[in-house]
């Protein structure tokens, strides 16, 4: 299968083309030259936003890994400074992950491409970059794909909004459409570096303790383009570790910063994630294989 690899230099990129290289003839898609471990596979310059480099990307293309995008919300009122220090404009989130995001769906379905798998967020969820005071509203923990979400920030929202778009595609033209809400993405230099400097947690993370190693995220993304034809023609899937970030354990954590939640906490032993994978896992057979509690 010939597929084309989005952000081909980005910090996940590498790790996808590794898991993919050996089974399919990949074409990579970056606005930067990938770096010499890929110098010997075909590159093509673009911008996501232009629908004209994305038509240029996708000739003859089967299948498509996008994991391009903006990694936080330019507009929010505490990120504003930080967006203007880095020449960014308030629209580049919004920009680069929905009118990106529409024009690699229109360019792929103009060329016959079979499959997109889209790397999204957990964010997607909307408890984390909030912007009111209203506390992110918890239905069950642990969470899964059924929760409903509630977005305040441009990336959030974005993100969100980008696994409907898809699925709008995979109704209308049948092109088969997945993304996976990926949790913070952890290579092996920062589970070394979390496992060295990791303290006991002082309140309450509203970003749920979620992470996952890049090999993970990578194997996700092989194991789901692999057995697409055998999913359902439009999916989205939560993609973290089973355990949390967090020296305690789970249901401590919730004990000790909101017992309000002990309700409608279900199966949350030892270490485990509050965010669950069992939808990922029984479509696919993907299983965490990284650890950061074991470099302590």
């Amino acid at each position: 299968m010939r597929v084309l690899v989005s952000a081909a230099n980005g910090k996940l990129g590498a790790y996808v083309i590794r898991a993919l290289a050996r089974d399919h003839d990949l074409v990579l898609f970056a606005r930067h030259q990938p770096g010499a471990e890929f110098a010997g596979l075909p590159w093509v310059q673009g911008d996501i936003t232009s629908l004209e480099d994305w038509r240029r990307a996708v000739v003859g293309i089967d299948a498509i890994q996008h994991l391009a995008a903006q990694p936080w919300p330019t507009d929010h009122p505490q990120m504003r400074g930080q967006a203007a220090a880095e020449g960014l404009a308030a629209d580049t989130t919004f920009r680069a992950n929905m009118l990106g995001v529409y024009n690699l769906m229109q360019a792929a379905v103009e060329a016959g491409v079979r499959t997109v798998v889209m790397a999204g967020s957990n964010c997607a969820l909307g408890h984390g970059f909030r912007i009111s005071a209203t506390p992110f509203p918890h239905e069950y923990l642990p969470i899964d794909e059924k929760h409903a979400t509630w977005p305040e920030d441009s990336y959030s929202f974005t993100k969100r909004a980008g696994e409907d778009l898809l699925a709008s595609y995979s109704r209308a033209y049948g092109i088969r459409t997945y993304v996976t809400r990926i949790a913070g993405i952890f290579p092996a230099e920062r589970r070394q570096q979390h496992a060295a400097t990791v303290k006991p947690a002082a309140g309450w993370n509203p970003w749920l303790w979620g992470w996952v190693g890049s090999e993970d995220v990578a194997a996700a993304h092989r194991l789901i383009l692999a057995a697409a034809d055998d999913l359902p023609p439009h999916d989205v899937y939560f993609l973290n570790a089973d355990d949390t970030l967090a020296l305690e354990p789970t249901r401590e954590l919730i004990e000790r910063f909101r017992p309000d939640l002990l309700p409608i906490v279900r199966d949350l032993d030892g270490y485990a994630s509050l965010i669950t994978c069992s939808k990922l896992k029984a479509a696919t057979g993907w299983r965490h294989q990284t650890t950061w509690r074991e470099l302590r």
